[in-house]
């Protein structure tokens, strides 16, 4: 129930030095391809990083007096750092950079990483430095790059963990940008991901992305709890991603922030593998593929219990297999944000407008927001966020009121600065706005004061800056059951919004009209001068009628 803040700006020493390590890697690639140099780049920073970990424990251990216990795993994993044998440790690989068979000692050291540290299990990439043949020299330059993290630390006062943190997911969006289409499988933008933790608030419980990509809902919920002084051990984390590759890039993102998470055993398919099947989560945070084809054939899953009481999801879309998934594993009163195609809102194809209009009259749908086109590496079109709550009635306690039967739209498609000529990036104030109109639509002003004294007292100031909510057209709009009716159960929010108002500009009807006569008029005869000019021309040139 937070007042969403904006962002403060980057530290401008930080932004340099991530751009400037970007572009110093990136012109070590050579012929390797994007989607695979991002192994090597990302897996020789997440060595970077657990090696320094690693070493500032030691010498904790040694300043202690405890020199006879440096080598005994326990001493290590009981403040969560991976226990690191010499031939794994970067000081070593940075000694070795020159030798000729530098890919293969950086491959040893990571398999040394995982085969002492169960929790990296299957986190880390096998055999790529030896594999993709990397020029040994340019493997050296892109060594002594990377260890120039510790400069930059020093330079902007910040904890490694931090800059680390912060380098990673530079590296991951550069990367997925460079990869236009594919990035998507393992990258959402930073901005989507903030809105939709902004919006769902996720302080205590469970959060599951059964698509997880490179963990990045996961990192933004925990910075929700750090910017509003919440408590990290009140989360846990449940996900679940298909791309062995992409798998890993979440295990390592979660590791390099210290955050413990359950990503299952394996890389696997949510709908045929479920790595939690009896999993009920408090927030699900998701962006599935877009669209999905043929995620099953006809005579799959058709008796499946996560779409007990809807009809069973086309085959040719699993737009809907996702949503129906989604539902199935929220809590009691959990509630679900996920990114979804334009198509979702108000397709009825195969049955999938059967399968809304049931969501829509058990009452789980309480938000639907429309976003601008060009916020996506992998495409240009415009998308939709979903917010679904299982019990609208959950939080009267807390000071929500009492939303059954109503659903808020947002039209948001306006929104969003141009960073690039392809892309578009909703910005914190964008976020702000969006957020804190759900937020006005959820409370209830007269009881959110009382019902935060005595959980989150951080926020009673901010909700109390919180404005009464109040439709706006073109922007927002309240609508009921009965409303989405009418409207066939299409949740698209232009459907329900309207048209923004036009400022009165004080100037009379037929002014205007006078004043745009003429101009027309004006026009005409200009044309009228250029027909006359073109058929001279023609007839110059023997064309003549």
């Amino acid at each position: 129930m937070a007042k969403a803040k904006a962002v403060t700006s980057k530290n401008k020493k930080t932004t340099n030095f991530e751009e400037t390590l970007w572009d110093s890697a990136n012109k070590l690639r050579g012929s390797v391809e994007s989607s695979e140099y991002k192994h090597i780049v990302l897996s020789l920073i997440f060595l970077k990083f657990i090696s320094d970990k690693f070493d500032k424990q030691r010498e904790k251990l040694v300043n202690e007096g405890m020199g006879d216990f440096l080598d005994m795993v326990e001493f290590y994993t009981k403040d969560n750092v991976f226990y690191l044998p010499e031939e794994a440790r970067w000081s070593y690989i940075q000694v070795q950079a020159k030798q000729d068979d530098i890919a293969l000692k950086i491959d040893s050291a990571l398999h040394i990483v995982e085969k002492n540290n169960k929790a990296l299990k299957g986190a880390l990439p096998d055999n790529y430095f030896s594999r993709l043949g990397l020029e040994p020299s340019k493997l050296a330059a892109l060594i002594d790059t990377i260890n120039n993290i510790d400069t930059a630390a020093n330079d902007c006062n910040m904890t490694e963990e931090d800059l680390v943190g912060r380098v990673y997911e530079y590296f991951l969006g550069k990367f997925a940008a460079n990869e236009g289409k594919g990035g998507g499988e393992f990258y959402t933008p930073k901005a989507v991901v903030s809105l939709i933790s902004e919006m769902l608030e996720p302080y205590k419980g469970k959060i599951y992305d059964p698509c997880c990509g490179s963990g990045g809902m996961f990192v933004q919920s925990l910075k929700f709890i750090d910017s509003h002084k919440g408590n990290r051990k009140d989360i846990s984390i449940y996900g679940q991603e298909y791309t062995t590759t992409t798998y890993k890039l979440a295990k390592m993102n979660l590791a390099v922030r210290g955050i413990a998470g359950n990503l299952g055993e394996v890389a696997g398919d949510s709908f045929f593998k479920d790595q939690h099947p009896d999993l009920k989560a408090d927030y699900i945070m998701a962006n599935p593929p877009f669209n999905q084809k043929q995620w099953r054939v006809d005579n799959e899953l058709v008796d499946d219990s996560r779409w007990s009481g809807y009809p069973i999801p086309p085959t040719g879309n699993a737009n809907y297999a996702w949503i129906l998934h989604m539902i199935s594993k929220l809590s009691a009163n959990g509630t679900a944000g996920f990114v979804l195609a334009n198509g979702s809102m108000s397709s009825n194809t195969s049955g999938e407008g059967d399968i809304r209009q049931k969501i829509i009259e058990n009452d789980l749908v309480e938000c639907m927001i429309a976003l601008p086109g060009q916020l996506f590496y992998t495409t240009q079109i415009p998308v939709c966020l979903w917010f679904i709550s299982k019990n609208k009635q959950q939080d009267i306690k807390r000071g929500y009121r009492n939303r059954q039967g109503e659903t808020l739209f947002i039209d948001a498609r306006d929104m969003g600065s141009m960073i690039s000529r392809v892309h578009k990036e909703l910005t914190t104030d964008d976020i702000a706005k969006i957020a804190n109109t759900f937020h006005a639509w959820r409370q209830n002003p007269e009881t959110i004061e009382q019902a935060l004294s005595t959980e989150h007292d951080n926020l009673v100031d901010e909700h109390k800056q919180l404005e009464t909510y109040q439709d706006i057209a073109g922007f927002c709009k309240s609508a009921r059951l009965e409303d989405i009716k009418n409207n066939d159960y299409v949740l698209t929010p232009g459907r329900y919004v309207g048209a923004a108002a036009i400022e009165d500009d004080g100037i009379p009807f037929e002014e205007k009209m006078r004043e745009l006569s003429q101009t027309l008029y004006s026009q005409m005869e200009q044309a009228e001068e250029l027909d006359k000019a073109i058929r001279k021309n023609l007839e110059v040139l023997g064309y003549g009628v």
